[in-house]
């Protein structure tokens, strides 16, 4: 008797995926609710959130499920770019941009990139494909690109600071700029 019930508690254990879930085959591995899950739409939704790490986990996730898709691509790099890392989301941004170079979230968050690090040209001209392509609808889009506009316009650039420095040669091929009064 006991024997028997040793030898059913095994059957159902074995039925069992690794994390503990049944699955209908009765091999180990994933439940089937668990492979429905779309890691975009969970990575949407964390972002949504404010959980960005975990929104990165998720979008990862999908990719390695789905593949490199322009969706995952941009996805991975909004995500970067909440978390600061510029490097990061300028990669995978550019990178989504190769696959699709008229994607619109890509566009606009690649010009996010280079506004954070003061590229106002590069950002003027990414936001610019992005409302052309947009058809101008986003207002989110409209302002980023009034932004890099004003900022490329305000550069500090004049042609009366240019004349205030002087180049002074300190030896062995080594020089210091200086501003003159």
């Amino acid at each position: 008797m006991i024997r028997r019930l040793c030898v059913v508690a095994f059957l159902a254990l074995s039925a069992c995926g690794a994390d503990g879930a049944f699955t209908p085959d009765g091999l180990p591995g994933r439940s089937a609710m668990a492979e429905d899950v779309d890691g975009l739409l969970v990575g949407h939704r964390l972002m949504e959130a404010g959980e960005y790490e975990l929104a990165l986990r998720a979008y990862f996730r999908s990719m390695a499920e789905q593949g490199p898709t322009v969706d995952a691509l941009t996805a991975i790099g909004s995500a970067n770019l909440r978390l600061g890392r510029l490097g990061q989301a300028e990669q995978m941004l550019q990178r989504a941009i190769a696959l699709d170079p008229n994607f619109v979230p890509a566009l606009n968050n690649l010009g996010v990139v280079k506004i954070e690090r003061r590229e106002w040209g590069q950002a003027a001209h990414l936001f610019r494909n992005a409302f052309a392509l947009d058809s101008g609808r986003s207002e989110e889009i409209r302002q980023n690109l009034r932004l890099a506009l004003a900022n490329l316009e305000d550069s500090g650039y004049t042609e009366e600071n240019n004349d205030n420095f002087a180049l002074v040669r300190r030896g062995n091929g080594r020089f210091l700029l200086l501003a003159t009064p």
